[in-house]
C-alpha cells in the first residue's frame, strides 16, 4: 500500500467514524465527492490546502491522520488476536473476558 492509499484510508475511516458522507465531507472542505472519494482510494493525492481544511473538518490533529501504526492486513490482525489468545490459553478467566468481549462485539451483527 503506498502513502495515498494509506492516508485516503485513514481520512476514510475518519468520515465514516464521525458519521459524515463523502458528499457533506466534501462540501465542508470545497471539493467535489468525486475528488474527495480519489483521494479516499488512493488515486490522487491531496493538495495541502485542502489537507489542512479535511484535517479541521475531521477534528483530528496532523499527527493522528499521518500515524499508520492502526493499518493492518486481515493476516496481521488475525495473527495478533491470535496471539493474544494464545497468551493467555492456559487462564480461563482470561479467555472468558475476551470471549464476553466478542460476544458483545458481534451480538448486533
Amino acid at each position: 500500500m503506498n502513502i495515498k492509499q494509506e492516508l485516503g484510508e485513514k481520512i476514510k475511516r475518519l468520515r465514516k467514524q464521525r458519521g459524515l458522507t463523502q458528499e457533506q465531507l466534501a462540501e465542508m472542505v470545497d471539493i467535489s465527492p468525486r475528488n474527495l472519494s480519489n483521494i479516499e482510494v488512493g488515486v490522487s493525492f491531496v493538495k495541502a490546502e485542502t489537507l489542512e481544511k479535511i484535517i479541521d473538518s475531521l477534528n483530528v490533529s496532523t499527527e493522528e491522520l499521518f500515524a499508520n501504526e492502526h493499518i493492518k492486513t486481515n493476516h496481521e490482525l488475525i495473527r495478533e488476536i491470535d496471539g493474544y489468545v494464545n497468551k493467555v490459553k492456559d487462564d480461563n478467566r482470561s479467555l472468558e473476558k475476551i470471549y464476553r468481549i466478542l460476544k458483545c462485539l458481534f451480538e448486533d451483527v
